[in-house]
């Protein structure tokens, strides 16, 4: 089969070990080379046309099958948790009201920028089965430190998310160098950018970062959370179950950053941030006025 844009790929040189899809074909002095992106983990690589192998159609529907699973299960758990949380809070704010339908929650809304429009569309299919508010933009890594500001001012977010696809190149340097990534500076200047306009912690709360990024680096630059610290894959809606976690745990108390990465489909190992508060507030009563 031919390899062209859009094909769903593997490469010989790494043991087939991620599936990728092909974005973009270039000429080179070496002959053509693809741009990949990962079909399920956050990252973007280069290979040689012929180091790329076609995934057949009943191999990727077994791969697909079983993310998809893995996708639930960690969603499953998510929102269950989700709900006990909120039972606690209704029960807690409801101690002098007579029922549990006198409460309603505002949950903190999301920002969501996305260097992959499939990725983002899939976020933002996983935000609404959770029920968090949020307004998806896609865009290009490499744009993002410019559009950030304008896009905080039109759209007011409590969680801003700016991820995209990245990657470790060690012919590029040392893991510790940002110059070594492909899209990491690109990630830490929009989110230095943000914190121009929102310089407190917990009045913008920052996840960055993709597959394999400089966490250190984002993490000064102001985010509250980032990937990867040991420079990993991270899952494509990954940042989904951060934000989320955040937007549900209530304004007054601490989001324990070991367990808002419990439910994650990376862990500690691809995630990380330092203490934030929640974001979530009740109202009451959530009552409808009756017609005359």
């Amino acid at each position: 089969m031919t390899i062209r844009i859009g094909s769903i790929v593997s490469r010989i040189s790494y043991g087939h070990d991620i599936i990728f899809r092909v974005t973009d074909i270039r000429e080179t002095k070496d002959g053509l080379q693809a741009i990949l992106f990962g079909q399920y983990y956050r990252l973007e690589a280069d290979a040689p046309l012929s180091d790329l192998v076609e995934v057949d159609s009943d191999q990727q529907e077994r791969i697909s099958q079983s993310t998809k699973k893995r996708e639930e299960q960690s969603l499953q758990l998510f929102r269950q948790e989700l709900e006990l949380n909120k039972e606690r809070q209704e029960y807690r704010a409801t101690s002098c009201y007579r029922e549990e339908n006198d409460v309603f929650q505002i949950p903190g809304r999301v920002l969501h920028l996305d260097g992959d429009p499939l990725y983002l569309k899939k976020c933002l299919t996983a935000y609404e089965t959770i029920g968090l508010p949020v307004h998806g933009v896609h865009c290009l890594e490499k744009e993002m430190p410019e559009k950030v500001p304008d896009l905080i001012d039109r759209h007011r977010p409590d969680i801003l998310v700016i991820t995209g696809h990245d990657a470790y190149s060690k012919v590029k340097g040392s893991k510790s160098d940002i110059n070594a990534y492909r899209h990491s500076k690109h990630f830490a200047e929009a989110v230095k950018a943000a914190r121009k306009k929102v310089p407190n912690l917990d009045q913008l709360i920052i996840f960055a970062g993709a597959c394999q990024s400089h966490f250190e680096s984002l993490i000064r630059a102001g985010a509250n959370f980032a990937s990867s610290p040991l420079r990993v894959n991270i899952h494509a809606l990954d940042p989904v179950y951060i934000s989320s976690k955040i937007g549900y745990t209530p304004f007054n108390e601490l989001v324990n950053v070991r367990e808002v990465l419990r439910n994650t489909l990376t862990g500690d190992k691809g995630l990380g941030g330092i203490e934030t508060k929640g974001l979530l507030r009740l109202g009451m009563p959530f009552q409808y006025p009756e017609d005359e």
